[in-house]
């Protein structure tokens, strides 16, 4: 079950969404008519899950923000492929990656790119790049772009940046008995590397697990289904946040309960109904 609660007036299961909150009448405890500023609500607001045990975190545009991962990591990865494969080609783990997008070019229609051979790595830059361009969420193109990072945050040309109240967040939790878990398209060593390379610091100590998309795509039911047996919960006592309504409402049908990220610089800001919070600290579990 889930309450919002503004300035200790909890208002159960209801939809706030779309409506135009003005006036200072809430602050007087006067809620007759729900017309408060956005202002206002947003300043007392806190939404309150009950019976959660673990909380299932997406990255980007939850975490972290959209600006890092389109403006830094993406980049890098693109301008350091090919040095990348010139010395690593030969890498059992980079020959599996190879190996799996080779696998995925097989059934490629779209893109209209010539045939590129695994044995000849370079030859298959072009079908990198392409992928890049669309964000396809090609689980041998993640694993791929964690390995190059990895280099990047080594060499200490990297470091990651997550909103200011995640740190927080996370030991609260960790602290309260609540287990922290990510799922994100990228794979689970470039997940890693950014909590544990933070400007906040290593941040990985408060976080239990990781998942990516060796458990199945964000945008289907079943993944969830798979994570949560993996975890040992009953679906409902898992709390998935996210800033893709898609993803949420893949969630909510396999049974989780779900929360919508509206930060800033999202591609989406429109929840479509479900509670929403703007930082973590209006996260309340009870």
């Amino acid at each position: 079950m889930m309450l919002i609660n503004f300035a200790g007036k909890n208002l159960q299961d209801h939809d706030f969404s779309g409506q135009n909150l003005t006036g200072a009448d809430f602050i007087k405890a006067d809620i007759r008519g729900a017309n408060f500023t956005n202002a206002i609500l947003r300043k007392f607001m806190t939404v309150t899950f009950r019976n959660i045990t673990s909380i299932l975190l997406d990255i980007e545009g939850t975490t972290t923000p959209v600006s890092y991962v389109f403006g830094v990591l993406f980049p890098f990865a693109r301008q350091h492929l090919e040095t990348f494969l010139a010395t690593h080609a030969l890498d059992p783990d980079v020959q599996a990656d190879l190996y799996k997008l080779s696998q995925e070019f097989a059934q490629e229609q779209s893109l209209g790119l010539d045939p590129w051979s695994p044995s000849d790595p370079r030859s298959a830059i072009p079908y990198l790049l392409a992928l890049m361009d669309c964000d396809r969420k090609s689980t041998g193109l993640k694993s791929l772009q964690g390995k190059i990072w990895d280099q990047g945050y080594q060499s200490g040309s990297l470091q990651s940046q997550v909103f200011a109240d995640v740190p927080h967040a996370l030991e609260v939790w960790h602290q309260g008995g609540k287990r922290v878990f990510i799922f994100s398209s990228g794979s689970v060593q470039a997940q890693v590397l950014i909590f544990r390379h933070s400007q906040e610091g290593d941040l990985t100590p408060w976080i239990h697990g990781y998942f990516d998309t060796q458990v199945g795509a964000k945008r289907v039911t079943k993944s969830y289904q798979t994570i949560v047996a993996e975890l040992g919960e009953t679906p409902s006592q898992v709390l998935f946040v996210s800033d893709v309504v898609e993803e949420l409402q893949a969630a909510q049908t396999a049974g989780l309960q779900t929360c919508f990220s509206l930060r800033p610089g999202n591609a989406t800001t429109n929840p479509q109904g479900f509670p929403w919070v703007e930082h973590f600290d209006q996260i309340q579990l009870l």
